[in-house]
């Protein structure tokens, strides 16, 4: 059995990777609960560096890999492979399998909403139950206050170039751009600075009319096309609610 759990200078594995934790670095955790070196332990960040070892360099190679996807997308799970890393049915015929549970420690997704409004109060609150951090944008002081939107991770009085400044590449498939504010001067450089992210959603409050008109603006700024398949107009699911 190897035991990577300990590390030089004193320091545990586990000390480590609570260090991580809070420091809200995405961290994956790859322990072999089955087959050769079953208990040896792998902590494996996008950030760097590894520590432990699974037992045998080329199986911490392909897990690294795996381990690093399985953090993009957010999911805990378990992979199997063969004792050297070996992940095809052919290739582990005459091998023992490895199962290797990986945990995924990774950041809350992101929800930035832009406009200080009665529907971002009930968006930010549902988005909070689904586990995002949610940030309220609004370059109105009366109207982006803490005291409206306490259930907001942050309230920013900004334009959205100074937002996607502070949070821009932060953003990735896990997150969401929810454009509210019904103002050319501001959903305008809203959506530009969404699309410029890595955002998996993108969407921008509105009627189909409204929409369209939008989408003159955008084109007078060079967005047009392929450009504007990301933004989804109108935002979110028609379930016949009559309030926000």
């Amino acid at each position: 059995m190897v035991n990577s759990a300990t590390l030089g200078g004193g320091d545990s594995l586990y000390d480590v990777l609570a260090a991580r934790l809070r420091a809200e670095q995405p961290t994956a955790l790859a322990v072999v609960i089955d087959g050769p070196h079953t208990g040896a332990t792998m902590l494996v960040s996008p950030e760097g560096p590894n520590l432990g070892s699974l037992g045998h360099a080329e199986l911490d190679r392909v897990a690294t890999r795996d381990a690093i996807g399985e953090l993009e997308a957010g999911r805990t799970g378990v992979r199997h492979y063969g004792p050297q890393g070996q992940t095809t049915p052919e290739d582990l015929a005459d091998s023992p399998m490895v199962r290797v549970f990986v945990e995924s420690f990774t950041r809350p997704p992101q929800m930035v909403i832009f406009g200080a409004v009665d529907f971002t109060s009930a968006l930010a609150r549902v988005a909070k139950v689904l586990g995002y951090r949610v940030t309220v944008c609004d370059a109105r002081k009366v109207f982006a206050t803490t005291r409206r939107f306490p259930m907001a991770d942050e309230v920013m009085v900004a334009w959205p170039d100074e937002l996607f400044a502070k949070h821009g590449a932060t953003l990735g498939a896990r997150d969401a751009v929810c454009i509210l504010t019904h103002d050319p001067k501001f959903d305008v450089p809203a959506i530009q600075g969404a699309l410029a992210t890595n955002a998996g959603y993108i969407g921008v409050m509105g009627s189909r009319k409204t929409h369209a008109k939008r989408l003159e603006r955008l084109a007078e700024v060079g967005l047009r096309g392929d450009d504007l398949l990301r933004v989804m107009s109108p935002i979110g699911l028609d379930i016949g609610a009559r309030t926000p």
